[in-house]
């Protein structure tokens, strides 16, 4: 699969635009770059997972350093909550292979969803306080941290996605995490589960690797643009933000089929 250079540019274009938002809303990219290779190209799931993985690799890299200069990680939770999504990532990789085109589009599909429709009720009908604050010195149950994490790393390798489209909202709404720093610590976080999930998709020869160099590479420059964007955004804009865009690509992906 050899890319031209116009179509490589194009790519890194692409790249750049989605790391920025995904880094913006914590979750690494993967929600769209997913979607986006399932419309643009005729790949096995796996190859998506593996190659979308690969960059959101590269987005929670150029992302993390961002928000380290910030100092926005809080890292006792962020190293547990990384160790934690490890055994998943090992065995999301794994069953990736499994999946047919139909079935990958609508469970993809019904996660974003479902997701997308707990934050909004979350968000407007509950009326629920987000902490805008953006210190690193609050409480949280270390246990409920790890359990999720456990879980995230499984979605994150087995969907591509990363996981920070889960574990921000779990940070926010169930462990009391402030907004901003949840986002910079599923950044962290994510970096530990893709590069594990991407060494697991790799001995399996998942990864389209021209590609993933292509998009990645953008990836690494709109992760500062979106980590820098994050400064200037409020809290709750950044989850709206991140319902809405699952929402539409969800229903999208059921309604493909």
């Amino acid at each position: 699969m050899t890319i031209s250079l116009a179509c490589g540019l194009l790519y890194l274009l692409i790249g750049i635009a989605v790391a920025a938002f995904g880094t913006l809303i914590g979750a690494g990219g993967g929600i769209i770059f997913v979607p986006l290779f399932l419309f643009l190209f005729d790949w096995e799931p796996a190859w998506i997972v593996g190659t979308s993985l690969t960059i959101v690799l590269c987005n929670a890299l150029s992302g993390t350093y961002a928000y380290i200069r910030q100092r926005k990680i809080k890292y006792d939770a962020g190293v547990q909550f990384a160790l934690a999504t490890v055994p998943g990532a090992v065995a999301g990789a794994a069953l990736a292979s499994y999946f047919s085109g139909t079935g990958f589009r609508l469970s993809f599909g019904t996660l974003l969803a479902a997701i997308a429709l707990l934050l909004l009720w979350k968000n407007i009908r509950a009326g629920h306080t987000v902490n805008e604050s953006t210190t690193r010195d609050f409480s949280y149950s270390v246990t409920g941290g790890i359990l999720i994490s456990l879980a995230v790393g499984f979605i994150s390798s087995i969907f591509g996605i990363g996981g920070g489209v889960i574990h921000v909202p779990a940070m926010v709404y169930l462990l009391g995490f402030p907004t901003h720093i949840a986002t910079a610590t599923s950044h962290f976080v994510l970096t530990v589960s893709a590069a594990v999930g991407v060494i697991s998709h790799a001995v399996q020869g998942h990864i389209l690797w021209e590609y993933a160099a292509w998009f990645g590479a953008g990836a690494l420059i709109g992760a500062q643009v979106g980590a820098g964007l994050a400064r200037r955004v409020r809290a709750r804009r950044i989850l709206l933000l991140l319902a809405l865009a699952l929402l539409a690509l969800g229903v999208r992906l059921i309604v493909v089929g």
